[in-house]
């Protein structure tokens, strides 16, 4: 069985501080004005809380529109991803299980997010399962809405076949192709039937974005590439079938955006040009297509209004076409390709010259609001302003060949270009390590000039691509600002077979490197020596300055910092002993011609705060000291030259070990302290417990956990009440601030070690009663965010009285200023919680142990909301402890889910409940279902016992029966 967990993101967690995405202003489509007059909207959707199947950049674009309109947002990611920023930018998330794309295309467990979650609508983003009618049937059968077309538009544009018919019969133009799949002997009669020169295509029936595409020039090899692309198409998109269209060498892809509400309303908002690709994968895109004419824009958009209408197109979605390069009239030639019923990669490029938010539109759409509510009729879409241009960057090596390799790593500078015009649409960040399961695209450059001249726009785009800083990982940024200096790409003389026949003159040099607008590591004009940085008179104020000055006005932007190894032969066959690491000379111990032994002390650096004994690893005789004390060296640079006279041993290390058994008076301080947390020095604590019959917390823990699997957080922390108590007494008496926990494994021997994690926490009732204090506050916020961000279990033994009075350290504040109450009900329903209680329980721990998914308690147990204080403060009466919530009445009324006899009872029922969350085993037994023959008398007025026929059904020992004296009509195991 598999187990979805979601988790909320804590606000104010220190995450990422720099925004990577600036956006243009676009014009919210409530203002879009028609006759010149604004069209109001309602503001308020509604939709209240969209899921996002999708991850990345694009993921995070929506989750953005959202927000704009007051949408709340839930992201989705199995843990191979937990690291990509959209996981971190939604109100929610939820943890897929699986890894790779699969955890993203498993229909059923998206949906289940989205009904966990509590989501009205889904939005698919591209790509996974955004054109998959299946799932946007299941969507609709859990009664959420797909943010997109309808299932049968999917159906429809899903198989290209299809959809040729479909512009058949409204008089759009297509290619000579198969009107169905065709099978490899097909093919090559339908290659061999065309006329001499010409070429043809194989497609895959369903999917798209080049996936299962090849183009076949001749008949060598013809089985192999069918097979490849079958096997492609059959990988991508679950079907290998293929169908054939006659290929145009030089063509030019033209795709028209399209918006409709499904009543059969349709706008265009213009033509994108989308010729830039490699291997039928887009690389470059431009809005508007520049120097396409008139006539031939015309009628390419007139052929997408018709079929958009034809089928009621709801959503957004585009129409592609392909021209004739060598016939760019107006009269020219054009043909319908296929349609892609989702929101595209390049949708950013048409929102920049329109003005128009495409997704937020999308979202408006699904919300049930026509194009007249929007204000959006075809005449109040404005004309495109300018050019925009986006350039995709993706993470791989180019070979000579054009052939790109992706590539991974971890990016240790992420710094993208901002400025008017500009647009980063990414999800890389510095420290993102990436995956290789996923796409290559790491980030979308989006540049948009508002000049009618298109060259305005290149040069925007490539001083952009000028100031991406990307480090860490190889990306494509050259070779993007190669393409956009190629003569033929500014002269708009390319096809859709440009980078293919251009790819060496774009992936090789001509010389002049690209600029790199950015700032990068200080650069030196000569081997510095062994100084690390710059040796200048510290005594005078302008020292600094004037040597700025000095490399600033020598230094060009090829001087690189001198890394050339150091020489370590010194005089008279000297050895230099390197710095290991690079500091500040703190003393030196030795001076030319004193003799050292192996072990003595040479120099002490001083790095990071840190004092590092550099010691000698080999005997000789000191021939040059380098370095004075207050230098700064390099790391490898030799501190002594020293002429050997003993073992030939490698020289100079850090010292950083002593006597391995040799305790230091600062560990051995530690040791005490954590011996005041023990149950062997608390004695009176101990019998205090005693007295009762009951354990401590330490021991219910040891019975609970595996042995010495538990990792104790914050075991020396004490009550927060310095300004009251001295530190000998809050030691001695307030250890662990009353709350023992931290990370262990429970059921160990069933469960491997991932699904046999647990957090286990309790309150220590020899500690104030077990109440609840701003250490232990704070302990347990740390470990309730790891059970969020690791889907880990919670087992918490909750006994005691509540908030405490009387801590007097800290700031100061209201009940409000605590998040751990509401941090612990997040995770209810996400992780499992068990509660168990002994004794008393009472306000605050009552709080917590109400929202755990389990409640386990003592016979001895008494549970209220109130304890005996408050009720008698208001006025209610006078009552014990034992009075106010005993078994007697939490039972039958439903609170308690088991009531077991003891602590030690307990914590079994806790470790039987929470396996039921770790996996499966082996080693089970069924019962002999036979006896099930007998369970049900032939007399039908006898009764029988329905618990023994549950007993019978399952595997031996496995029942659980929950609130057994409650609604006593109904089982419940």
């Amino acid at each position: 069985m598999a187990f979805v967990i979601t988790e909320c993101h804590v606000p104010g967690t220190p995450c990422f501080i720099r925004c990577n995405t600036i956006e243009f202003g676009f014009a919210p489509v409530n203002t879009i004005r028609q006759n010149n007059l604004p069209i109001p909207l309602e503001d308020s959707m509604a939709l209240t809380k969209l899921l996002v199947a999708n991850r990345g950049e694009i993921a995070i674009r929506i989750m953005r529109a959202a927000a704009d309109l007051g949408i709340s947002t839930v992201a989705v990611y199995p843990q191979d991803d937990a690291e990509s920023l959209h996981a971190y930018k939604a109100d929610e998330t939820v943890v897929l299980p699986g890894s790779g794309a699969r955890a993203y295309l498993d229909i059923e467990q998206v949906v289940n997010a989205a009904k966990q979650a509590g989501c009205d609508a889904v939005h698919p983003g591209y790509g996974f399962l955004a054109e998959n009618a299946q799932f946007a049937r299941a969507l609709e059968e859990a009664g959420i809405v797909f943010v997109g077309p309808t299932a049968d538009t999917l159906d429809l544009f899903g198989d290209k076949i299809r959809a040729r018919e479909l512009a058949t019969e409204n008089d759009v133009p297509v290619l000579p192709g198969t009107a169905e799949f065709v099978t490899v002997d097909e093919a090559r009669e339908f290659f061999e039937s065309l006329a001499p020169g010409k070429a043809m295509i194989l497609k895959a029936v369903v999917g798209g974005g080049g996936r299962g595409t090849r183009e076949v020039l001749t008949l060598d090899d013809f089985e192999e590439t069918f097979e490849q692309c079958s096997g492609e198409a059959l990988a991508s998109f679950g079907n290998g079938d293929l169908y054939i269209e006659q290929f145009l060498p030089r063509a030019r892809h033209i795709e028209v955006q399209m918006l409709g509400d499904g009543s059969g309303e349709i706008v265009h908002l213009w033509e994108r040009e989308c010729s830039i690709q490699r291997r039928f994968q887009k690389i470059v895109e431009i809005a508007p297509a520049p120097g396409l004419p008139e006539g031939l824009r015309n009628r390419i958009i007139d052929s997408a209004i018709r079929l958009a209408s034809a089928v009621n197109y709801r959503s957004l979605g585009t129409f592609e076409f392909l021209l004739d390069a060598n016939q760019w009239v107006d009269d020219g030639p054009f043909y319908f390709m296929e349609a892609n019923a989702r929101l595209q990669v390049e949708h950013t490029v048409t929102e920049a010259v329109t003005g128009i938010d495409l997704v937020e539109s999308q979202l408006r759409i699904a919300d049930g609001r026509s194009l007249a509510d929007l204000g959006m009729e075809q005449s109040s879409i404005p004309a495109p302003r300018g050019f925009a241009i986006q350039a995709r960057v993706n993470m791989e090596t180019i070979t000579a060949d054009g052939t790109a390799l992706p590539s991974g790593g971890t990016f240790t500078s992420f710094d993208p270009p901002s400025g008017p015009g500009i647009r980063i649409d990414t999800y890389g960040y510095t420290g993102y390590t990436t995956n290789p399961s996923y796409d290559s695209l790491i980030a979308k450059l989006i540049a948009h000039s508002p000049s009618s001249d298109f060259a305005d726009a290149v040069r925007r785009t490539y001083r952009a691509l000028s100031e991406f800083r990307i480090e860490g990982v190889p990306t494509n940024l050259s070779f993007l600002q190669t393409l956009l200096k190629h003569q033929d790409f500014t002269g708009l003389n390319f096809h859709t077979r440009f980078v293919a026949e251009k790819a060496s003159e774009l992936v090789g040099s001509d010389g002049s490197p690209h600029p790199r607008l950015y700032a990068e590591p200080a650069m030196a004009l000569a081997d510095p020596g062994g100084y690390a940085g710059a040796q200048i008179d510290t005594s005078d104020p302008l020292a600094l300055f004037n040597h700025d000055r000095d490399v600033k006005s020598t230094q060009t932007p090829a001087a690189k910092v001198g890394n050339a190894a150091p020489d370590l032969t010194g005089p008279d066959g000297s050895v230099g002993f390197p710095a290991p690491i690079q500091g500040t000379i703190v003393s030196v111990h030795v001076s030319e011609g004193d003799n050292v032994n192996r072990g003595d002390q040479l120099v002490v650096i001083e790095s990071m705060k840190l004092f590092h004994i550099i010691k000698a690893e080999q005997s000789g005789v000191i021939r040059r000291v380098t370095m004075a004390e207050g230098d700064t060296v390099r790391q490898g640079y030799p501190l002594v030259y020293v002429e050997l006279s003993g073992d030939n041993d490698e020289a100079g290390d850090i010292e950083d070990a002593i006597d391995p058994d040799y305790i230091r008076p600062d560990l051995e301080l530690l040791y005490e302290r954590r011996a005041f947390t023990l149950d062997a020095n608390r004695p009176d604590a101990v019998a205090s417990r005693r007295r009762f019959g009951y354990r401590t917390a330490r021991e219910n823990i040891d019975d609970l956990v595996d042995e010495g699997s538990f990792v104790e957080f914050g075991p020396i922390v004490v009550a927060a009440q310095r300004a009251r108590r001295t530190e000998e007494w809050l030691r001695e008496r307030t250890p662990a601030d009353g709350m023992v926990l931290g990370l262990a494994h429970v059921n160990g021997h069933l469960f491997p070690e991932t699904q046999s994690r647990v957090i286990a926490m309790s309150y220590d009732y020899t500690v104030f009663a077990g109440t609840q204090g701003t250490r232990n506050h704070y302990k347990q916020d740390r470990m309730f965010d790891l059970a969020h961000r690791h889907q880990i279990p919670v087992i918490a033994f909750m006994e005691g009285g509540g908030g405490r009075p009387g801590d007097t350290d800290g700031k100061g504040g209201v009940a409000m200023d605590t998040k751990t109450f509401t941090d612990w009900a997040k995770l209810s329903g996400l992780v499992p919680l068990v509660g168990i209680t002994n004794g008393r329980c009472f306000a605050g721990n009552t709080v917590l142990l109400a929202c755990c998914d389990v409640i386990i308690a003592t016979e001895g147990s008494t549970v209220g909301m109130g304890g005996p204080a408050m009720i008698e403060g208001g006025g209610v009466g006078i009552y014990t402890p034992e009075e106010v919530g005993p078994m007697s009445f939490q039972v039958p009324n439903g609170v308690i889910d088991i009531l077991v006899k003891d602590e030690a009872a307990a914590v079994a029922t806790a470790k039987k409940y929470v396996s039921y969350f770790q996996g499966s085993t082996d080693d089970w037994e069924a019962n002999d279902q036979r006896r099930l023959r007998h369970v049900v008398p032939e007399d039908r007025v006898m009764s029988y016992d329905m618990r023994e026929a549950i007993e019978i059904i399952a595997d031996k020992y496995s029942v659980l029966e929950i609130r057994r004296e409650f609604g006593i009509g109904i089982i419940t195991a």
